[in-house]
Parts: C-alpha cells; sequence; structure tokens
C-alpha cells in the first residue's frame, strides 16, 4: 500500500512538472511581470521595449487631449498631467516645470497649448533626467492607473493576461465611467459575459471585453487603429496564455517584438 502511494506520487509530481503547473502563477504585481507590461505598453505608446528611456518623451499627437507626455501617456488636457507636475512640485518646489502649473490648470479640460509653449517641451525633456521626476512618473502612474485596473481585474477573478489587458485599456481610454472609458468598457463587457469571479469562464469574458474595448477605440479617429487589441491582446489569449507568461510575441501597428523570457 506504501509503495503504491510512493509511485502515484512521484507520478503526480512527474506530471506537475511536465505541465508546468509546478509554477506558481504571479500576478502583474510581481516585478518581473509588471516590466513585461510596461514593456507591452510601451510597444503600442512609443514603439520600444525600453520603456525607461520615455521619461523624456512628449509631443502632441492630434488626439485632442493636447501634449501626450512621459512613460504612459500623461495628457495636458486630462488633468493627469496636471496632478504629476503638482506631486513632483510638492516634492521638489522650484523645478522647471512648477512655472507651468497656472498654465496645465487653464488647459486642463482642451487641446490648448497656451502658456505652455514654446519652452514646455524642451523643459520637460530637462525634467525627466532628474530621478524625482522620474519617480514621480512611477508613481502617478501606479496610482491613477497600474493599481486601480490590477486590483480591479484580481477582484474580477481575472489572472496575469487580464489583469494587463484592464491596464492598457485604462491607459488608453482613462479610468472615467462613461461608456468609452474603461469602466463603461467594462460595463459592457459584463452585459455580455460573467467575469470568472461571477462564475463565467476567463477567456470568454476577456474576448468579451477585447470586443467592448475595440468598439471604443474604433469611435476615437486617433485610436482607430485597433492592432493592439488584433495583434497583441488576442493573440495571448488565444494562445491560451492567461498567466502572461514569456516567450511573447506580437505586433503592434505593423512593427513586431519578443520579450523572450
Amino acid at each position: 500500500m506504501l509503495r503504491t502511494t510512493l509511485v502515484t506520487l512521484v507520478t503526480l509530481a512527474t506530471t506537475l512538472v511536465l505541465t508546468g503547473t509546478s509554477q506558481a502563477a504571479v500576478d502583474l504585481t510581481d516585478p518581473h511581470k509588471k516590466d513585461i507590461a510596461m514593456q507591452l505598453v510601451s510597444s503600442a505608446e512609443n514603439s520600444t521595449l525600453d520603456w525607461k528611456s520615455q521619461y523624456g518623451y512628449i509631443e502632441d499627437i492630434d488626439d485632442g487631449r493636447g501634449y501626450t507626455a512621459g512613460i504612459i501617456g500623461f495628457c495636458s488636457g486630462t488633468s493627469d498631467m496636471l496632478a504629476l507636475v503638482e506631486l513632483y512640485t510638492n516634492r521638489k518646489p522650484g523645478n522647471v516645470l512648477a512655472k507651468y502649473l497656472p498654465a496645465l490648470r487653464k488647459v486642463n479640460g482642451s487641446d490648448s497649448h497656451a502658456g505652455l509653449d514654446p519652452n514646455f517641451t524642451k523643459d520637460w525633456k530637462t525634467a525627466a533626467k532628474d530621478t524625482a521626476f522620474q519617480t514621480a512618473q512611477n508613481d502617478e502612474r501606479d496610482r491613477v492607473y497600474f493599481n486601480p485596473s490590477v486590483s480591479q481585474a484580481k477582484t474580477d477573478g481575472l489572472r496575469a493576461l487580464g489583469q494587463f489587458i484592464y491596464y492598457d485599456a485604462i491607459v488608453m481610454h482613462g479610468p472615467g465611467t462613461d461608456k468609452l472609458s474603461f469602466g463603461g468598457i467594462r460595463k459592457t463587457a459584463m452585459s455580455k459575459a460573467k467575469t470568472p469571479a461571477q462564475g463565467g469562464n476567463e477567456t470568454t469574458y476577456l474576448n468579451a471585453f477585447l470586443d467592448a474595448r475595440k468598439a471604443a477605440m474604433k469611435a476615437e479617429e486617433a485610436h482607430e487603429d485597433t492592432t493592439r487589441v488584433d495583434t497583441e491582446q488576442r493573440v495571448f489569449l488565444k494562445n491560451g496564455n492567461l498567466d502572461l507568461n514569456p516567450p511573447l510575441t506580437w505586433k503592434v501597428y505593423g512593427d513586431s517584438y519578443t520579450i523572450k523570457s
């Protein structure tokens, strides 16, 4: 009897190793997994996997949100850039961007550059060399986008891929509740399929979410290219990679990328 039990245990252990289930799945808050998420977003936002080189990125991409800048696309027209510069100034008064706070408050909610041109972009790049500003970008990214989206995904019973899908959506569409924001997209998805936490199938729900996300993207001219869903997230989902484990290969806006490990 003892020998039979030992054989059974050895067989089970071998099966677990061969199937890879011996490795505990980790969520997106794991440092390595979070770095993968940053690389995925950067491939779409900045056409590079080197997201840490993007603190100084800034341009107006003509999407009605004014200047888009930094590692996560903080916008002068959507309050998150204002909040970032306020945080940076609270931590480091007199910094090179502090003088733009009045202008940032005035242009918030619009695509205006009033009070920002002609030197704001140059000063942003200067500030980006300051580790205090880099830390502020990291902290605001987490506070506004990463932490809320990952927390909601975990509440909905989603694993790392679903957590990333939520995160990428909130980065592009914002954390609001209207139909074109993250909250509205999630609401639309939940009207079509149950979340795992509600007893639904994870893949079915994520497909419903990506369908809702695509519809929201196509509603805005600046976001009508849906390859970050079609040839990235949907590929991972189709492959059954719900834990977002590398190697990962995908395309965004026609460019190919690979994360090997």
